[in-house]
């Protein structure tokens, strides 16, 4: 059973970029090398700037190449919940940015011609007991009235066609949602910012940041320093001491995944007959799909709990259990793939996109970065170049006082997760 991801393992191998010479100066600085940065890096580089991304691992080496690689639409919070939040007409421009953040990720695919299986394969929202089919219904009403966005709600019998379970009461499925091969996808984008002119300096970690009186910063890396005009923050819950301010004001939740053997056509059709994107309705839920080579991909919390080797095979006993109690067809099947990795939540479970203090950033995307993360750094690479209005997320910046009692360190977490698996049981 290989400890690492499954979409790096099984993506093209990629160049070494790790040991080129800095440059003395550039127009931006992209700090981390993960979706939200390579599309930063990408876009910029594509309107003329001069661009660095530094990375203080490997190309997509943390949340990005570590999620259940679904590219999936809906904003995340509940959609009414939305609207009451922040009025008619601001709830609806959200929704539109995660909907067409789908839409960039499948454009970037055609135009950079990045073979990673894109496919429009459906997501169902599943229902884990009776009582709460009548609130996928009121969600489908909701989507339709007031976003305009069309989706279907399944019966129990009517699961049978698409989930080779009875476990569930019935299902959301919205249509439009996305699966993808992530690796290959980072990989693909890394190769098409270098492309575009971005120069990307891998197992380069950016340590320090001082701002300049006239302007810009001075970017300390651990093989040197670069003098940028801007800078963009693209670290999310990879934010090390050096990024001090988002460590405050982000929750890093650990996510654990394990996936199958390669279990054969016709096993996994009988899993999973149409290749929908599988997500429970749940505070602490899972989410299934089958990997391009008919794998099943099975994943969720597990553990309130840090990603590392002894909590990724706990989580992953976990998984397999719950995967077990799901497809009880699948007990005595080999699991290949176990791992986790950390995923960034906001105090207020929206993403934030803006700048502090002349830096940019964008993170905070709970658990919907795949497609947030590449639609975002398109839209701070507008905002870079002076279109404030490009930000779907303008207005919506971290609080600029940090959360008492909190440093970076998610001590509450266990009471916190023993909190909704109770509500998960009793509601």
């Amino acid at each position: 059973m290989k400890q690492i991801p499954y979409w790096l393992d099984t993506a093209p191998q990629r160049p070494d970029r790790s040991g080129k010479p800095l440059p003395e100066s550039a127009d931006v600085v992209v700090i981390g090398g993960g979706l939200t940065g390579l599309s930063t890096a990408y876009h910029a580089a594509r309107k003329g700037a001069s661009v660095v991304l530094v990375e203080k691992d490997q190309i997509g080496s943390g949340a990005s190449g570590r999620n259940g690689s679904m590219c999936t639409q809906g904003i995340t919070i509940p959609p009414g919940e939305a609207r009451k939040r922040y009025g008619d007409e601001r709830a609806v421009e959200l929704y539109n940015a995660f909907r067409e953040a789908v839409d960039l990720v499948e454009e970037l695919t055609l135009k950079e011609q990045i073979d990673c299986d894109f496919t429009r394969s459906g997501r169902l929202g599943l229902a884990c007991k009776a009582s709460h089919v009548k609130g996928l219904q009121a969600k489908q009403r909701e989507l339709a009235e007031n976003f305009g966005h069309e989706t279907v709600v399944l019966s129990r019998s009517d699961l049978r066609a698409e989930i080779g379970s009875d476990y569930y009461h019935g299902a959301l499925l919205d249509p439009l949602s996305a699966g993808l091969h992530v690796g290959k996808f980072v990989g693909g984008l890394a190769d098409a910012a270098e492309r575009a002119g971005a120069q990307i300096h891998e197992r380069n970690a950016a340590t320090g940041l001082t701002r300049l009186p006239g302007g810009g910063f001075v970017v300390e890396t651990m093989h040197g320093t670069i003098r940028a005009k801007q800078v963009m923050a693209a670290t999310d819950a990879y934010s090390d001491k050096s990024m001090p301010w988002f460590r405050k004001r982000l929750i890093n939740v650990g996510s654990f995944i394990i996936v199958t053997e390669p279990l054969g056509e016709a096993r996994a059709k009988e899993l999973i007959p149409n290749g929908r994107l599988l997500v429970a309705h749940k505070n602490v839920g899972h989410y299934v799909r089958l990997t391009p080579d008919n794998r099943l991909a099975f994943g969720g919390r597990a553990r309130f709990a840090p990603s590392n080797p002894a909590s990724d095979i706990k989580s992953g006993d976990i998984l397999k259990r719950e995967m077990t109690e799901i497809f009880p067809q699948l007990a005595g099947t080999r699991i290949d793939y176990v791992w986790g990795g950390m995923v960034g939540f906001s105090w207020d479970r929206i993403p934030h996109a803006g700048e502090v203090d002349g830096l940019y950033y964008s993170m905070g995307y709970c658990g919907h970065g795949v497609q947030m993360a590449t639609y975002m750094g398109r839209a701070m690479a507008e905002v870079m170049d002076g279109r404030p209005e490009a930000n779907p997320l303008r207005g919506l910046g971290f609080p600029k006082v940090p959360v008492p009692f909190y440093n970076g360190t998610a001590w509450f977490l266990p009471f916190g997760g023993a909190y909704y698996k109770a509500k998960d049981r009793w509601s």
